[in-house]
């Protein structure tokens, strides 16, 4: 049992590139705001307005699809991830290639990915997150929806906070606020994860 235990640890949650995101004080407005954003319960459908953005999701899916069948090999597993991307970016005012790319620096797409700091899952969220905002149950952050939720929605309260400067916001995402490293290599990932439609 042991032996299966730490196999499953070797192949599925290896460590982590994550920094130690901090545990800030906040306001309780913000806190009050984390916490309505993680326990909406809709599900993860991409909300399109009209056909042309029916259109662009579908081109972004299908791009989106391909560059990542051999991260997520699994067809049903891809698409299920790439729409709570979607839905989670779009929830938060990301760019789902920010969010893309974030997640490529921070776990390489795996979704059981523990840090040396403890974060956990495809956009590795510490744990006191579940305390401060959520219902204290850690477990949740290996549940791909959950962790894209609390991860986009830190993100998004990070992008305030430094009053729209990305850099900053990034830096403080991964607790190295004010180091290059971390932010310069989510936004050269970013730059991998652009959709450019076609004109």
């Amino acid at each position: 049992m042991l032996a299966a235990g730490l196999l499953f640890g070797a192949l599925f949650s290896g460590p982590a590139h994550a920094g130690n995101q901090k545990e800030e004080a906040l306001a309780d407005s913000v806190r009050l705001a984390l916490a309505n954003a993680i326990n909406d319960s809709r599900p993860p459908k991409p909300v399109l307005r009209d056909e042309a953005a029916r259109a662009r999701y579908q081109a972004w899916f299908e791009e989106m699809s391909r560059r990542l069948a051999k991260r997520i090999p699994d067809e049903l597993s891809r698409t299920e991830f790439l729409e709570s991307v979607w839905y989670e970016s779009a929830r938060a005012g990301l760019d789902p290639g920010l969010v893309l790319g974030l997640i490529q620096v921070e776990s390489a797409y795996r979704k059981y990915a523990i840090s040396i700091a403890g974060a956990r899952g495809y956009m590795q969220v510490m744990p006191f997150w579940t305390k401060v905002i959520g219902d204290s149950d850690r477990r949740k952050l290996f549940h791909m929806q959950t962790n894209l939720r609390y991860g986009c929605s830190i993100l998004r309260m990070y992008i305030d906070m430094e009053k729209g400067n990305l850099y900053l916001a990034l830096g403080r995402y991964n607790g190295s606020r004010g180091k290059p490293k971390y932010p310069n290599a989510v936004l050269a990932a970013w730059k991998k994860w652009e959709f450019k439609p076609a004109t």
